[in-house]
């Protein structure tokens, strides 16, 4: 048995920055890592997706040619083997940087294996036993896979193993309608696919307002992605070589049929092969693990970052989950989770950038509010870059004039929105942006204009 100061299992976005702030501080550190080196975010999120991303986007600029006053754009085709090369190339340089970076660190000593506990301190790896009185978790997350009858009998695809594709789908068949879903959808019929997304509930994108839902399902079907909500009784099927997709309880009125099928229905924590029994951490009915306001489990000395514990599985609410221990434990700085403000993006073209409150969230808290709201169209970048779908919205409590909430959804609507998160978590009210002078010509710079019109929300 080897003793450690503090033993960090995984390497998404929060492990590896603790185990170096940690190993800096002088302490003795094991990092165990199963797989690849970087988590989610590097090897199968956020990197790889949005690298193929930019190339579809430039492929769909570049078809418009004439709408820029240039000639030759004809005939444009994706090279996915091309495309997935310069993908692998970005991930494994993000990936083995991770990798480098604790492998050379001082005080920090990596296990390559899959770690369990065997007790509420002792973790086994690798034929060896781990032992410390501080164990952080950042074991991240996988694909869930819904119960569907007929799925055992197709092939199907996943966020992870569509990054191992490198031919072009005929006719690819989505299932999810939310976030992970329309981006492939979008990537892969810029590529050259024919795409049916099939969404079990009402729209879109349902976290969203109806508004957002309708815009994007608007700007995909402008694209020729067709759309199919409200698939009740899916069932799968083989026809020949191709999957057929029974959305409704008849089983004759709708069906869709394609030759490839990705399963986008969301995600689950890796925490079932953990061995969190023998350690006596909780996790709740989904199989996430429970923390307190600084990531602290229900055993102490176990904390848990990251996509595993459900308090925000995003890159960015995992690097602030490292933020905020490493505030507690290293700086003598009282930092919690819910001190955070929602804030994400969508990175579809174009992206939707949200912080803070929806205006559904807005309306059931009951207090007065107000509204403004700018049509892309209006915006005179978007209108020279020739990206005019989309709008931006804004809400304010009309008491306080603090701002609730924004979605941007826009080009540039995912960096823009950072206007709004800022001056949000400086508490200032929304006359500070309203009289804040932006850059011409931006995006950004048509929020104080927004502001202006600002108007009960009724």
């Amino acid at each position: 048995m080897t003793d450690y100061d503090a033993i960090v299992i995984g390497t998404g976005q929060a492990g590896p920055s603790l185990a170096r702030r940690l190993a800096d501080s002088g302490q003795k550190i094991a990092v165990v890592e199963r797989n690849r080196f970087g988590g989610t975010c590097v090897n199968t999120g956020c990197t790889p997706t949005k690298t193929m991303v930019a190339s579809a986007y430039a492929m769909h600029v570049a078809r418009r040619g004439g709408e820029y006053g240039f000639s030759g754009a004809g005939g444009i085709k994706a090279d996915m083997k091309r495309v997935k090369a310069r993908k692998d190339k970005i991930v494994a340089s993000h990936s083995h940087g991770v990798e480098r970076s604790l492998k050379t660190r001082k005080n920090c000593t990596v296990h390559e294996g899959h770690g369990r506990f065997v007790g509420p301190h002792e973790i086994a790896v690798g034929g060896e036993t781990l032992r410390s009185d501080r164990i952080f978790l950042d074991v991240g997350g996988r694909p869930a896979i819904p119960k569907i009858s007929g799925l055992d009998s197709v092939s199907y695809l996943t966020n992870s193993t569509m990054m191992d594709v490198d031919f072009l789908p005929r006719h690819l068949l989505v299932l999810g309608g939310s976030y992970i879903g329309l981006e492939f959808g979008q990537m892969f019929r810029r590529f050259g696919s024919e795409v049916t997304i099939v969404e079990v509930g009402p729209r879109l994108i349902s976290r969203e307002d109806e508004e957002v839902s309708e815009a994007v399902a608007a700007f995909l079907g402008r694209e020729g992605i067709t759309v199919h909500t409200n698939a009740q009784c899916l069932s799968l099927s083989k026809r020949g070589d191709d999957i057929v997709m029974a959305l409704d309880c008849d089983g004759a009125s709708r069906e869709v049929v394609g030759s490839h099928l990705l399963i986008a229905t969301g995600r689950k924590p890796n925490t079932d092969d953990l061995g969190l029994d023998r350690a006596g951490v909780k996790v709740n009915d989904r199989g996430y693990i429970e923390v307190d306001d600084e990531l602290r489990t229900n055993v102490p000395g176990i904390w848990a970052l990251g996509d595993c514990n459900g308090r925000g599985a995003f890159t960015h609410t995992s690097y602030n989950d490292f933020e905020i221990v490493a505030a507690n434990l290293l700086d003598g700085e009282p930092r919690k989770v819910s001190d955070r403000i929602t804030a994400y993006a969508l990175y579809t073209d174009p992206p939707l950038g949200r912080a803070g409150m929806t205006e559904t969230e807005v309306r059931r808290r009951g207090r007065p509010a107000l509204a403004a709201k700018l049509d892309m169209k209006n915006v005179a970048r978007a209108a020279e870059k020739g990206e005019t779908e989309g709008f931006m919205k804004v809400l304010v409590d009309a008491e306080s004039k603090q701002i609730l909430g924004a979605s941007f959804l826009g080009t540039s609507g995912d960096e823009a929105i950072h206007c709004i998160l800022d001056v949000m978590y400086a508490k200032a009210p929304y006359p500070v942006l309203q009289h804040a002078v932006h850059i011409h010509p931006t995006i950004a710079e048509f929020i104080p204009t927004m502001l202006e019109d600002l108007a009960p929300l009724k």
